[in-house]
């Protein structure tokens, strides 16, 4: 009878044990930081007047809607003060007009180049498939690229030019695209191409 009630102390002792778990504090993490929001692209904004490049001779144009891409010669004036134009051998290459503005610069740049000639299609034989809003690109000498969207494609009787709207001032970078008509005779029309500076890299 000793033994059991010695037993039955020893677990009563067991169990009032109270056993304390120490659980160690978790420290807080600090906040992650929230990704800064990507900024919104900035609108495509067209060049105005102050965007205008400094002058540098054009090199290369490019109009892509005609699949024509042209070294561009140096064209100057006739001792009567009319535009030269290239020269017979040179039907396949258009001219830029060097006593007007420099493609990008302020003012109007005039390119001028041949319908046909006695051998076929010459570089501006397509001009007149241009439409507003399609573009061309003009390489420069200083390696800066100007890209021009067409406002405005005309048809001018050959003896009735519009000089003062091709060559006037204007205020923007502008670009006139003019045919010279060939040795056939079939185009008694010259075309003519209004553009202005869109873009500059």
């Amino acid at each position: 009878m000793i033994t059991f009630c010695g037993i039955g102390i020893t677990l009563l002792g067991i169990l009032a044990i109270t056993v304390v778990v120490r659980i160690p504090a978790v420290a807080a993490r600090p906040p992650v930081p929230q990704a800064a929001a990507s900024p919104s692209p900035s609108p495509v904004r067209e060049l105005g007047p102050a965007d205008g490049l400094p002058p540098s001779r054009p090199v290369t144009l490019e109009i892509p809607r005609l699949q024509v891409r042209t070294a561009l010669l140096t064209l100057g004036r006739n001792a009567d003060g009319s535009l030269e134009v290239p020269s017979a051998a040179h039907v396949q290459r258009a001219g830029w007009y060097r006593y007007g503005a420099a493609p990008g610069s302020p003012g109007p740049a005039v390119i001028a180049g041949y319908v046909d000639s006695a051998a076929g299609p010459a570089v501006f034989h397509r001009l007149g498939e241009l439409v507003p809003g399609d573009h061309v690109t003009v390489l420069r000498r200083d390696r800066r690229v100007a890209v021009f969207r067409i406002d405005r494609v005309e048809l001018v009787e050959q003896g009735g030019f519009p000089t003062r709207k091709v060559y006037g001032k204007v205020s923007y970078p502008g670009i006139r695209l003019v045919s010279i008509g060939g040795s056939s005779g079939r185009y008694p029309q010259r075309v003519i191409a209004y553009g202005r500076l869109v873009q500059s890299t």
